[in-house]
């Protein structure tokens, strides 16, 4: 008979260890998982070096069963969301297990008890570490390998959640899409004839020698069009800062575009090149020698990716709804499709989308994309 977990709180070098190695041991044998590069996630994680902890605050497990990490899981309070939100709620995130439901009730007993600690009344989740970052349980869609900043679970997590409690708060998709399916004739003809009556409308692609100024417009356009969206929790000037470092090794200024009204930014799309295509057999290490693999497929990643993701598009509020908001999302998105394919990049994850969101579902399915990878939040009343 082997013994119960044993739920330890993160603090040693140690327990990082077996915190880290929990994931592999619950995802290491499926084919389709991809290892977080552990140098990336322990900087994630380091109030040092990661500007969420300017507002944000976590604590984090390692549940231990017969010597070996068999699960994880952390705790978190963003003040930015309870300034926003005001609604008591606390995030649960990095979520692991083996297939147990006593080691993962023992998790979140621990998860649950931290943020009764610090005043919560409900816990939201997975977001690892907020909804900027990796976000929801895979529920639907195994079968592949997640893109760049999306998670890989293990068809069971759903039931062992499910089973400390939790229940569905929403759903998010993520839509695969060919970039060589072409806009209907009527759409296309729509959108010249728009072109053509409206001079003000300009479009451009990143400019690198303008770096930190073109990251500031994405970061503007994102939080002014997103601010109403479900969970939204707006990106801080060091938490922009932060991402600039860490995207400018990965963007392809060919794949991102911004369309400009009047000169002044109107909307925006961002694909970025599959980074976990990448570092999809490193085994999340880049010790002893797959430091020089890594640099290499960087320097030459059109060798090594085949497709994108987009994390962040959007059209700003005062063209919602309107036939010009239509046009400004089409021309962003038009173009990273022409360029992708120029660039040898055929297939584009957009991510991620609630499945509540007719208007942008229509918008990517109208451009043949299709649903293939179901994300779910699901929060949890605490007593």
């Amino acid at each position: 008979m082997t013994s119960p977990p044993v739920v330890r709180k993160v603090e040693t070098g140690a327990d990082w260890d077996a915190f880290f190695q929990a994931a592999h041991v619950c995802q290491d044998h499926d084919p389709y998982w991809v290892a977080p590069l552990r140098i990336i996630q322990a900087e994630q994680l380091n109030p040092k070096k990661n500007p969420w902890f300017d507002h944000g605050e976590a604590a984090f497990w390692v549940a231990i069963k017969d010597g070996q990490p068999v699960g994880r899981i952390s705790a978190q309070i963003d003040r930015s969301h309870l300034d926003l939100r005001k609604d008591d709620t606390g995030f649960f995130g990095f979520f692991e297990t083996i297939d147990d439901q006593g080691t993962t009730t023992a998790l979140f007993d621990e998860a649950i008890r931290w943020l009764k600690t610090k005043g919560m009344q409900r816990a939201l989740g997975p977001f690892s570490l907020n909804i900027n970052e990796e976000s929801g349980l895979l529920v639907d869609g195994f079968s592949c390998p997640p893109r760049m900043m999306m998670g890989h679970a293990q068809p069971y997590y759903q039931t062992r959640v499910e089973g400390a409690g939790f229940s569905k708060s929403v759903d998010m998709l993520a839509y695969l899409t060919p970039m060589d399916t072409a806009l209907p004739t009527k759409q296309l003809a729509w959108l010249q004839r728009a072109l053509d009556r409206d001079k003000r409308l300009t479009l451009r692609h990143f400019d690198t020698k303008r770096f930190d100024q073109d990251i500031n417009t994405i970061v503007h356009i994102f939080n002014a069009a997103w601010t109403e969206n479900w969970g939204f929790v707006p990106l801080t000037k060091r938490e922009v800062q932060h991402m600039a470092n860490e995207m400018r090794l990965l963007i392809v200024p060919e794949l991102v575009w911004f369309a400009e009204v009047s000169g002044q930014p109107a909307a925006m799309c961002v694909a970025l090149p599959d980074l976990n295509e990448i570092i999809k057999d490193l085994n999340g290490t880049l010790w002893p020698f797959n430091w020089a693999k890594f640099g290499w497929r960087m320097l030459t990643r059109k060798s090594y990716v085949s497709g994108t993701r987009v994390p962040f598009m959007g059209v700003m509020p005062e063209y919602k709804n309107k036939t010009v908001g239509s046009v400004l999302a089409l021309l962003t998105v038009g173009a990273v499709r022409r360029e992708s394919l120029r660039l040898g990049f055929p297939v584009c994850e957009m991510s991620w989308v609630l499945d509540s969101n007719s208007q942008t579902r229509r918008s990517i399915e109208t451009i043949g994309g299709k649903v293939y990878k179901t994300y779910r939040m699901y929060e949890k009343a605490i007593a």
